[in-house]
């Protein structure tokens, strides 16, 4: 489900029905006016189902980064205006940035996912594992023919089992660029801006992108991306691709934008980096349970500033 930008008042007579149905005193009255507002049109129903989708999220969603965001005066109540903002991170292409946009609507009604920041441990019905990093999804189908990972959105690890009464049935992950067959392995999965990125750690596995008819075997120690269409050539593993799993990250002279994106998958809000420091080089070893110490550490070793107009609005600039 993906929406272009909305009428405001469309946005606000969401924001007022789904307040009201949280109400105590939401009478029946009431619930066939909000039915009769949702079959109006296509598009009343679809912001309806999109504001219901983002209820689960609000507790976390800081009032205070909506208003930064947006720039509106606190006219509403606090609860119609969270909401108000909600929908409007959903609606508006502008704020793409904010990774609302092109999130994965089928990640909504995953079996499993984790928030942002969040990792999780999943042990399927084959004893396979799979381990979920931050700000991802996957649901899980197993069948006479294959024992099935869909990953919606985010990065995976998965070491595969071999159970004896699921050793004929193939272990795949699909993603929306292609398939990946598991040949005995421990591998990472990683979906990024229309591709997805495999990491082999052991063992081998065969993709496939989703519009080709040819595979490609990347073995243990190698890694590759591949959209719908092709793959790359495998080529030699960066350093420690599954430091994630330990709550590190590790840096090599990585460019500071790079790094910064890779802190921002840990934390709420935005991280930004000012073009003029972007090639100024990051490496060392970072816990990233605590994004920022990290952001600290930078301003203590390079030479930035970090300024932080909210909690959730930061950016590194130069000195």
């Amino acid at each position: 489900m993906s929406m272009g930008p909305v009428d405001a008042r469309l946005l606000d007579e969401a924001a007022h029905w789904l307040a009201r149905s949280h109400s105590s005193s939401f009478s029946a009255a009431e619930q066939q006016e909000l039915a009769r507002w949702r079959s109006r049109s296509p598009e009343h129903e679809q912001v309806w189902l999109c504001a219901e989708q983002l209820q689960e999220r609000l507790g976390s969603l800081p009032p205070a980064l909506g208003m930064a965001v947006l720039n509106r005066p606190r006219r509403r109540s606090k609860r119609r205006q969270a909401l108000r903002h909600a929908a409007l991170l959903l609606a508006t292409p502008a704020l793409g940035w904010l990774g609302w946009r092109h999130l994965p609507w089928q990640s909504w009604s995953a079996d499993y996912r984790t928030a942002r920041g969040e990792s999780r441990s999943i042990t399927l019905a084959d004893s396979s594992r799979v381990l979920l990093n931050t700000d991802s999804a996957i649901s899980v189908r197993f069948d006479t023919q294959a024992r099935r990972v869909r990953q919606h959105a985010g990065e995976i690890l998965v070491e595969t089992a071999h159970t004896a009464a699921y050793a004929a049935r193939a272990f795949v992950v699909e993603t929306e660029e292609g398939r990946m067959q598991a040949l005995g392995t421990r591998f990472i999965v990683r979906r990024q801006q229309g591709r997805t990125r495999l990491a082999v750690l052991e063992g081998a596995v065969r993709v496939t992108p989703a519009r080709s008819g040819s595979s490609v075997i990347v073995q243990a120690g190698q890694q590759l991306a591949f959209d719908a269409r092709t793959a790359a050539t495998p080529s030699p593993l960066a350093a420690a691709p599954d430091a994630w799993t330990h709550g590190m990250l590790y840096a090599e002279r990585m460019r500071l934008q790079d790094f910064l994106a890779e802190v921002g998958r840990y934390r709420e809000g935005l991280l930004l980096c000012d073009p003029q420091v972007a090639e100024l080089r990051v490496s060392g070893a970072f816990q990233l349970r605590d994004t920022d110490r990290i952001l600290e550490l930078l301003a203590q070793t390079l030479p930035v500033n970090v300024r932080s107009r909210t909690r959730y609005w930061v950016t590194v600039t130069g000195e």
